[in-house]
């Protein structure tokens, strides 16, 4: 950041993954915001990755939800925020007086601020008397939650961030770290570059970046984690490395669990054969956590998104108990949340399940507590509906409105087009968002415009439970309000009192004091206890640094913060002690067949978060991966009739897709890999929610993304395209299509089964040129079937289009940086109409690193031509991989690819 600017950066804290990044944002004369990290901030200590590097890109109005609408039959019509709130609070009074609260519900998202979500909590639980609230974090860590609670009595992660540079091992389960968590990577390497004895091991079915720096892979057979961490339990105490004093003292339930394991787990062989790893392999990870005490075993998506993924959440609790490894630095079980807030979430009890401030729903003297502090009327007394059980009850009638915030569930949720058949059945469907068109709002009577980052203010907790601001940094655009108003508003139209909020402050407050509210009564103190930071005034709730929970004040009035907990060795059980679960390995419910012979697993990619609907709108994020994929093995691809760079139908019993082919070199046989962000906006057909079964965790709700039986069969087509224009095209009439935002213009990918005629006619109404006179520079081959032509307006390009009925057309990278010409030059003109750049060096490649934009090319020839061979070399040369470096891993390959090549053709 440029210093002159730095005494006006506010300090906020990044909208994207659970890491929970400082960042200063800081706006500019010219309307664009400037992004930093912010060096003060504990957790990433002034890095950010590339995503939130890129924030800037995607705070513009474009697309925004700006007032209150009412659908009706012709269509939206704008409303005032009284008679939108009035609709819903008349429908919703109706419809629970018929139908009980129950037939009314909430569907909120780890994208709340905590204010926010503890407003929802308040109203849905203590006020309407249902629990019938639940949210999109159901989706990625609530098996992570049940795991904690079965095990500590309370949903507690135990270790920080520092443990991860004081450990002397670190396994990684399910968790492309390098991509999803990337800062947290950055952490890991810096230590192991410090400290080269420190093994990392990764256990994923997947060859991913992370893989490819760590020191021993596990490429286990998808589903298979309780076998392998029952084996290594049972390896454990067979080889002695246990704690007995601390079994004795501090847990229950071992001789049960060790039983379990042992009964199918025992024989490291036939854990192998089940995991389909080498048995060298195997026991070499077993050696290594047996002989290194100091290991934290940090899990994500891969651990929780199974239906057996509460039970391998506790079968690694379970290695750590054995040894009394916790509680001290440098160890533990360590879940990495996906969604910037689900960790506050968790506080106020965001899950249908669970009750604010981790009090049990199911508990009667802890529901007496929180009525009691609330003053409210009534409390729900029973566990709510959760996600996927939510949208089924709806489709079936008995929920009859449900209120979806800030997440898009006919993306998300697993049998997507289930969801869609449920809104398109609900009596009313209200959506609060920050923009107006998704998949979700498609199907919304009513809509509300919240505010989004940048413009709403309050708390965020990340996965080593600190509690950071998020600061305003820009105005409420249009009549936009922040979630907390919208609900607080809606509370009072319903005629509840407890809503008089003055603002997020006073929420804030009141969620604090909750949390120290009658703490111990008839029980141990509950872990999660923030009372410190209650009674804050105005100006120190503005000011608060991140700060870590428990944080409690002294007598003296001192604040008083764990970093670490357990230390002490006691639990949040009644008994003081934590316990171990008997794990029973199963297999998922649905296993591959003749008709679906693959199994299909879903996931992040390294630039893009969620659905989209904020990442899509930068073109920095855009550049390293374009549009979604199929990474399958080749052998797979050859069975299946498809070909690497070709379009495929995947097809489940529940729903289909299109994505291209490719072979990564990291998906084992049997297995294909797709991931999760294109929606309608974005593609034409790429929802992988729809594919995805709807099974879930008995104990969490979770859903299985990681294994769906699929087929994967050749989508044919005529002709492959592409278009780079600066006005929005109609592709209504192209079988295929992905948009892909770049600077100054939408690129849009296209494959089509239509016979095309007349391609100049064809490609003019396409693109919308009416215009016979116009500057209109073009190519045709009719024999060929390869057709290019370039819209010119006053000597700028404006719109281009290419079409072959084969897939290696024109580098988008050169054509895209012709975007940023002000004029077109003669030799461009050349290059336009032979496909392909005259001068040597203007085509860059797809991008490597989006931080600095550096293609594939310049990297290729950088090792070239100036004798590159480590990744320091070429981040010194080209500064590709010197800010997050989430792309070393693919430098590391490059090198390796490109050395060899040029050795071969020597």
């Amino acid at each position: 950041m440029n210093l002159s600017t730095d005494h006006l950066a506010i300090r906020t804290t990044c909208a994207y993954c659970g890491v929970g990044c400082g960042v200063q944002a800081t706006p500019l004369a010219d309307g664009a915001i400037a992004i930093a990290g912010d060096k003060l901030h504990p957790a990433n200590k002034g890095r950010l990755c590339v995503k939130g590097s890129a924030l800037g890109e995607t705070v513009g109005l474009e697309g925004r939800m700006l007032y209150p609408q009412i659908r009706e039959t012709d269509g939206l019509r704008r409303a005032s925020w009284d008679e939108a709130l009035g609709k819903v609070a008349d429908a919703w009074k109706t419809i629970i007086a018929e139908h009980g609260p129950d037939a009314v519900a909430l569907y909120v998202s780890g994208q709340l601020l905590t204010e926010d979500y503890y407003v929802a909590n308040k109203l849905m639980k203590g006020y309407v008397g249902s629990a019938n609230i639940d949210t999109n974090s159901r989706l990625c860590m609530s098996s992570a939650v049940a795991g904690y609670k079965r095990a500590f009595g309370e949903d507690l992660v135990p270790v920080c961030y520092d443990d991860l540079e004081l450990a002397d091992m670190i396994v990684l389960v399910g968790s492309n770290t390098a991509w999803c968590h990337p800062i947290l990577f950055q952490r890991i390497l810096k230590a192991k570059e410090a400290r080269p004895e420190l093994k990392l091991v990764v256990i994923d079915p997947r060859r991913t970046a992370t893989c490819e720096l760590a020191d021993l892979h596990l490429p286990v057979k998808a589903g298979t984690d309780v076998w392998l961490f029952n084996g290594l339990l049972s390896y454990l105490s067979r080889i002695g490395a246990v704690d007995p004093r601390f079994i004795e003292n501090h847990t229950n339930g071992f001789d049960a669990a060790l039983d379990v394991a042992n009964a199918d787990c025992a024989d490291p062989a036939v854990v192998a054969k089940i995991c389909r790893i080498e048995l060298p392999v195997l026991l070499e990870f077993y050696e290594l956590f047996a002989s290194t005490r100091k290991t934290i075993t940090a899990y994500s998506m891969g651990v929780n998104q199974s239906s057996a993924g509460t039970d391998k959440a506790n079968a690694i609790i379970n290695c750590h108990l054995i040894g009394g490894r916790l509680g001290k630095p440098g160890m533990g079980p360590f879940s990495i949340t996906g969604q910037p807030n689900a960790m506050g979430g968790r506080e106020v009890g965001g899950l249908a399940n669970m009750l604010a401030a981790h009090m049990d729903l199911e508990r009667a003297e802890h529901r007496e507590v929180v009525q009691t502090f609330w003053e409210s009327p009534v409390m729900a007394d029973k566990g709510g509906l959760k996600a996927v059980d939510l949208f089924q009850a709806i489709e079936e009638g008995k929920v009859k409105s449900v209120w979806v915030i800030a997440t898009n569930p006919v993306v998300s949720l697993p049998d997507a087009d289930q969801v869609r058949r449920a809104l398109d059945k609900c009596e009313l469907v209200i959506s609060s968002d920050i923009m107006q068109n998704t998949d979700t709002t498609a199907y919304a009577d009513v809509l509300l415009p919240a505010l989004g980052w940048g413009e709403k203010d309050g708390t965020v907790t990340n996965s080593e439970r600190r509690i950071s601001r998020q600061r305003a940094f820009l105005p409420a655009p249009g009549e936009a309000l922040p979630d907390w108003k919208i609900l607080s508003l809606f509370g009072q139209r319903m005629g509840y009192s407890g809503f008089d909020f003055r603002g997020q402050h006073d929420v804030f407050d009141e969620h604090a004091r909750l949390s120290g509210f009658r703490n111990a009564v008839g029980d141990v103190p509950r872990a999660f206890d923030m009372s410190g930071l209650g009674g804050l005034n105005q100006r120190e709730y503005d000011d608060l640094e991140p700060t870590q929970w428990p944080v409690r004040r002294t007598a003296s009035g001192e604040l008083q913060v764990e970093t670490r907990l357990f230390k002490d060795n006691v639990y949040a059980h009644p008994d003081g002690k934590a316990r171990f679960i008997a794990t029973a390995p199963r297999a998922p419910k649905h296993a591959v067949s003749e008709d679906y012979p693959l199994s299909l697993n879903t996931g992040r990619v390294r630039d893009q978060w969620h659905t989209m609907t904020r990442t899509g709108k930068s073109a920095t994020l855009a550049d390293h991966i374009a549009e979604s994929f199929v990474d399958m093995h080749p052998q797979d691809a050859l069975l299946s009739g498809v070909r690497e760079g070709e379009l495929a139908r995947i097809t489940s019993e529940w729903g289909a897709m299109v994505a291209r082919v490719q072979h990564g070199g990291g998906i084992p046989r049997g297995s294909v890999f797709i991931p999760i962000h294109w929606n309608g906006q974005t593609a034409s057909d790429a929802r992988v929610g729809a594919v995805v079964n709807p099974v879930v965790d008995p104990v969490s709700g979770e859903p299985e993304f990681k294994h769906t039986p699929v087929r994967v069969e050749q989508f044919r087509v005529n002709w492959h395209g592409f278009i780079l224009s600066r006005a929005e095209v109609n592709l209504d009439s192209v079988a295929h299509w992905t948009r892909i935002q770049g600077r100054e213009f939408a690129r849009y990918e296209l494959a089509g089964r239509n016979t095309i005629k007349d391609y100049p006619a064809w490609a003019r109404a396409l693109l919308g040129v009416e215009d016979l006179d116009a500057d209109w520079l073009e190519y045709e081959d009719r024999t060929a079937g390869v057709y290019r032509a370039v819209h010119v307006v006053n000597d700028r390009i404006d719109q281009c289009i290419f079409v072959s009925p084969r897939q290696d057309m024109p580098s988008r990278a050169w054509l895209a940086s012709l975007f940023a010409r002000e004029q077109l030059s003669e030799i461009d003109r050349v290059g336009l109409l032979v496909g392909m750049p005259v001068e040597k060096g203007a085509d860059t490649g797809p991008t490597v690193c989006s931080c600095f934009g550096v293609g594939r090319n310049t990297i290729c020839n950088a090792i070239i031509e100036k004798d590159l061979k480590t990744v320091p070399e070429v981040t010194a040369c080209l500064k590709a991989g010197g800010n997050c470096g989430s792309c070393v891993p693919e430098i590391k390959k490059i090198l390796v690819q490109t050395r060899v090549e040029a050795a071969e053709a020597q």
